[in-house]
C-alpha cells in the first residue's frame, strides 16, 4: 500500500483551494458585467400618447410650428401682434411664405370670449363685455369682437384658432342666467359662432400640451 508523501498531499490541497478561488473569482467578474449590463441598458425615449381628436394640428401645413398660450384679453392681443410679427419676420428674413408657418392661438379663461364672432358680441355683449377690458380700465360693453379686424387678418394667412370648452360652457351658464334660457342652448350658440379658423376644443390646457408633444414650440401671452 503505498503511502503519499506530505508534499503531494498538499499540493493537491493547495490545487483545490485555486481551483475554487478561481472558480469564485470567475463567478463575481460574470456577475459583475451582467450586472452592469443590466444598468446599461438603453431605455427607449419616450413617446407621448396620440389621439384622433388631435390630429388637426399635423393636418396645419408648415415648416415651422409655433403655438400661443392665452389667458387673458391683454395676453390675447399681444399673442395676435406676435404671431403677426412672426409671419412678417419670417417672410422678409428668411424668404418664407405663410403656409411655411403652422401658427395656433388658443383662447382660454378670461381670453375666451375673443374667440367667438361679432354675432355673439352684439346679441351677449353684457356676458362677453368683462372678457374685453384690459387689466385696470373700467368696465365696457362693445358690441363686436374689439380684435375681429387683427382675427381676420391673421386668419386669412392661415394662422389656427383654439377655444377652450371648459370656458364656454362656463361663459354659457351666465348667458343662461341673463338670457333666460338653458346652458346647453348658449353652449350650442357659442360653439357654433366661433370666429374664422377657430375650433373647439375639450379644454386649452390640454390644446397647449397636445401641440407642445406635436412639435409646437409655446409662447404664453
Amino acid at each position: 500500500m503505498s503511502k503519499q508523501s506530505p508534499n503531494s498531499s498538499e499540493r493537491r490541497s493547495f490545487l483545490t483551494s485555486l481551483n475554487t478561488g478561481a472558480a469564485s473569482v470567475a463567478a463575481l467578474a460574470l456577475g459583475g458585467v451582467a450586472m452592469a449590463q443590466v444598468k446599461s441598458a438603453p431605455t427607449a425615449p419616450f413617446e407621448p400618447a396620440r389621439h384622433d381628436q388631435d390630429d388637426w394640428m399635423d393636418a396645419i401645413p408648415g415648416k415651422h410650428r409655433l403655438v400661443f398660450d392665452t389667458t387673458s384679453a391683454d395676453g390675447f392681443r399681444d399673442a395676435l401682434l406676435y404671431a403677426g410679427n412672426f409671419m412678417l419676420a419670417n417672410r422678409n428674413d428668411y424668404g418664407l411664405q405663410n403656409q411655411d408657418m403652422a401658427i395656433i392661438v388658443i383662447a382660454r379663461h378670461i381670453s375666451t370670449g375673443y374667440g367667438y364672432n361679432n354675432d355673439m358680441w352684439a346679441k351677449y355683449p353684457a356676458a362677453l363685455s368683462e372678457q374685453a377690458a384690459p387689466a385696470g380700465a373700467e368696465a365696457k360693453q362693445p358690441t363686436a369682437n374689439p380684435s375681429a379686424r387683427s382675427l381676420t387678418t391673421l386668419a386669412g394667412q392661415g394662422v389656427q384658432f383654439a377655444v377652450c370648452s371648459m370656458a364656454t360652457r362656463r361663459i354659457a351658464g351666465m348667458i343662461a342666467t341673463s338670457a333666460g334660457i338653458t346652458v346647453d342652448a348658449a353652449f350650442d350658440e357659442l360653439s357654433a359662432n366661433l370666429v374664422a379658423n377657430a375650433r373647439l376644443v375639450s379644454a386649452g390646457i390640454v390644446a397647449i400640451n397636445r401641440a407642445q408633444e406635436r412639435g409646437y414650440s409655446a409662447v404664453t401671452t
